[in-house]
């Protein structure tokens, strides 16, 4: 059973686990659904379908790619693969070689940055994810992804003002105002990530990775309750309860590495996920 936070110190270790979650940020890992997927978002809009087999389209462009590493093509579908099944090293080094080999490529230079971002050099993924585009023509994607790597660095405010500039060029945008709950989490204003969050939720409810970060941010300030009938709503019965006991595993985490370990199977980070 889930216990009311009733003091400082176990809050903070709570929300230092939350803070792993922003990135998985989804930033690239399995492609399910629900709190079995990590959801702060620094990937681009999916183009697979949800059918696509991410070992299979390794082998396929793995192939393509070793028969022509100068293929810009093949190496992006190759790094997005490599990032889909959690071989988050090989990604960088693929994608960072088909950088240099197209350094003009915005599309390379994306992927490159959220490969990045995913194996943890978030200074680095910050700065490549902003060659990506540039100010006369800003990508909303981008700079959400470019806050949640701030976010990652303990930059908060400077995270918002991505976010801000985000929400100008796609208003409302349910992935975007995610990431910007999970600032708010992350900076331990649990009322105002709790707000948020609501707000993605209202407009992006049918995403799962959403309501999952809403069930988190309700579940820090000790309403379980709630956040268990978040976690779980229109759901089928299977599917509900094995959120709901993954939520319950979080929330009820002592030791801040096992809490790591559990955040990587999680949906709280990646509300936009994308590849």
């Amino acid at each position: 059973m889930l216990q009311k936070l009733s003091h400082p110190p176990r809050a903070a270790r709570l929300l230092a686990c939350a803070s792993t979650l922003i990135l998985a940020l989804g930033l690239g890992g399995c492609q399910t659904s629900g709190l079995s997927d990590v959801t702060g978002s620094i990937d681009e809009k999916a183009e697979a379908s949800r059918a696509s087999d991410p070992r299979r389209d390794v082998e396929l462009y793995q192939e393509r790619y070793r028969s022509n590493p100068k293929d810009a093509d093949a190496a992006l579908k190759y790094g997005k693969a490599l990032r889909a099944t959690g071989q988050r090293s090989q990604a960088v080094a693929v994608l960072e070689q088909a950088s240099i080999a197209h350094p003009g490529d915005k599309r390379l230079l994306a992927a490159y940055g959220r490969a990045l971002a995913d194996n943890g050099n978030f200074q680095q993924a910050f700065d490549v994810l902003g060659r990506a585009h540039s100010p006369d023509d800003p990508d909303w994607r981008l700079l959400s992804a470019q806050g949640a790597t701030l976010d990652q660095l303990g930059r908060y405010e400077e995270a918002r003002q991505y976010y801000a500039s985000a929400l100008k060029i796609a208003p409302d945008q349910p992935s975007v105002l995610s990431n910007l709950g999970l600032s708010y989490v992350l900076s331990k204003e649990l009322p105002k990530a709790e707000e948020t969050l609501r707000r993605a939720h209202s407009v992006g409810g049918s995403d799962p990775r959403v309501r999952a970060n809403l069930a988190l941010a309700v579940g820090l300030q000790g309403n379980f309750t709630e956040a268990e009938k978040i976690a779980k709503a229109d759901l089928p019965p299977a599917e509900a309860a094995a959120n709901v006991a993954q939520l319950k595993r979080m929330l009820s985490r002592k030791d801040k590495e096992n809490a790591r370990a559990e955040a990587g199977r999680l949906p709280i980070a990646a509300a936009g996920r994308s590849d």
